[in-house]
């Protein structure tokens, strides 16, 4: 029997590209999942399927950026299902532009959804976890949060402050003797709708460009699956996992 059998488990950006990948995952795997995004309608639709493929799944139509709704995420995980395994810190957003450019609001989206977003989840779901000493947080850097490069510059400093919470987090709950497990994953170039959030079209072609090499998003799902199976005892806290041809 799998580890990740009867888990509960939350995942956030799950409408699409490694949301969904994952939840498909976990689902054939035996976790039950809460499905958390803004688009209803994709949601509503991958509860569906993982539901006629035997799966179980509820989704709850959530904001990332708003602390209210990641707490009522919580709260809903907590009367469906009664605890919460694992947190899939998944949403965001990866818009690119030279700083001259001055795209204060896509600075501002990115700051909101890759830093705020994943602290509130975290905060909404580290109670009932601490409470029963178990649980694991993952958390989605990327590849960005190692690496600096022209154009993503904003990007990159929310990726890199994912990696800072995640080892902050963990020393914090290691320290704590909460059991509480954190893992950071950070994807190379993956399929999704990540590029889709770049408005400036002239790094908007390079990207294009740059991901000819990309992976399918279930790439990073079974590297998501992996993390979670391992004993209560070991804790998978960081993975780099890029297409066999990517270069930077």
């Amino acid at each position: 029997m799998s580890n990740i059998q009867n888990k509960i488990v939350i995942i956030t950006g799950a409408s699409s590209g490694i949301g969904e990948a994952t939840a498909k995952e976990l689902a054939s795997k035996g976790a039950k999942l809460v499905l958390a995004a803004r688009r209803e309608d994709r949601l509503k639709s991958l509860q569906e399927e993982v539901q006629k493929n035997g799966g179980q799944a509820v989704y709850k139509v959530t904001d990332v950026t708003s602390h209210e709704q990641m707490e009522e995420l919580a709260a809903y995980a907590l009367k469906e299902f009664g605890q919460i395994d694992v947190l899939v810190n998944n949403a965001g957003i990866m818009p690119q532009a030279f700083l001259f450019k001055k795209k204060i609001e896509e600075w501002d989206q990115m700051i909101d959804v890759n830093i705020r977003g994943v602290l509130y989840a975290i905060g909404a779901v580290l109670p009932s976890m601490r409470e029963r000493k178990s649980g694991h947080i993952i958390n989605l850097s990327s590849v960005a949060g190692h690496n600096i490069y022209p154009g993503g510059t904003v990007y990159c400093g929310t990726k890199h402050a994912v990696r800072a919470i995640s080892e902050g987090l963990r020393q914090e709950e290691a320290m704590s003797g909460t059991n509480i497990r954190v893992t950071n994953i950070s994807p190379g170039a993956v399929s999704s709708e990540l590029l889709e959030t770049t408005s400036d079209t002239e790094m908007k072609a390079g990207l294009d460009d740059f991901y000819q090499v990309a992976v399918d998003a279930p790439n990073i799902a079974r590297t998501i699956a992996f993390a979670i199976e391992q004993p209560a005892d070991v804790a998978i806290n960081e993975m780099i996992v890029r297409p066999t041809a990517q270069v930077g």
